[in-house]
């Protein structure tokens, strides 16, 4: 197993020395659809108008972890949560619901935008994602992209285009490192496909492939690295965009 990379030393055994289920038993009454929804204000703001129920919370070192049930007009319940930033909290995250309960996922969120033309807001649908971080090396063999599930961008794209919704199909780039997207890099990637840049989409493909379940993701356009100078775009005060992706990420995840 040894190789002179250490990221590389995979471990393809099934049965890990911690398991999500040492520490989390499933959950009585817990949705078998879960939105992981990055946008913590929204989740926040859904709670105080009684749309967002509380059915479990945890203390962490980072705060409490909410799960909750949304209660928005659907037929059916979906389940709630804030993964956290970056690939290995939002992983862990991932495997905390699964471990609940939950057995199909969408994540709606933010990305920077490697074309200046993709506007502030413009949804985005990855197709595929480049595993540049280090969380997803654990789950599968090391590989350049891994993609998510079919079934779920089908999903997401019928629900989508039932409420006319102007979205792109793309490759995204998932970094660990925001303070290193340089020029070069940055073109790299772009040459490669990829449109967008975050920081967990690689690493949940992953974890959905190794934990079977169906898995995909919905971002937003958001600030802008193609340009002489990086533009922020005031991109995470978008509340009405937010607010109507976490919206479409729910009615998408019940369409598995």
């Amino acid at each position: 197993m040894r190789h002179d990379y250490p990221i590389l030393e995979y471990d393809p055994n099934p049965v890990a020395i911690i398991e999500p289920g040492h520490t989390m038993k499933p959950l009585e009454g817990m949705p078998e659809h879960c939105v992981l929804c990055f946008f913590s204000n929204v989740i926040e703001q859904l709670a105080e108008e009684g749309l967002a129920r509380e059915i479990k919370s945890d203390p962490t070192e980072s705060g409490m972890r909410r799960f909750y049930e949304l209660d928005c007009g659907l037929d059916r319940p979906v389940a709630l949560t804030y993964p956290g930033v970056g690939a290995p909290l939002a992983a862990a995250r991932f495997e905390i619901a699964i471990a609940l309960g939950a057995r199909k996922f969408i994540a709606c969120g933010g990305a920077g935008v490697l074309d200046r033309e993709i506007a502030v807001g413009h949804l985005v649908v990855p197709t595929a994602a480049i595993r540049d971080e280090g969380t997803s090396y654990h789950y599968l063999p090391a590989g350049r992209e891994v993609a998510p599930s079919p079934l779920a961008v089908q999903a997401i794209e019928a629900v989508l285009q039932r409420h006319n919704v102007d979205y792109i199909k793309a490759k995204t780039w998932t970094t660990d490192a925001i303070f290193r997207e340089t020029r070069e890099i940055t073109a790299l990637r772009r040459s490669e496909g990829c449109l967008t840049v975050e920081m967990e989409a690689a690493t949940f493909f992953a974890v959905a492939q190794f934990r079977g379940v169906p898995f995909g993701q919905i971002l937003y356009g958001g600030d802008n690295l193609d340009g002489e100078q990086w533009d922020r775009r005031d991109w995470m005060n978008r509340a009405s965009v937010r607010e109507r992706l976490v919206l479409l990420a729910a009615e998408a995840c019940l369409e598995m």
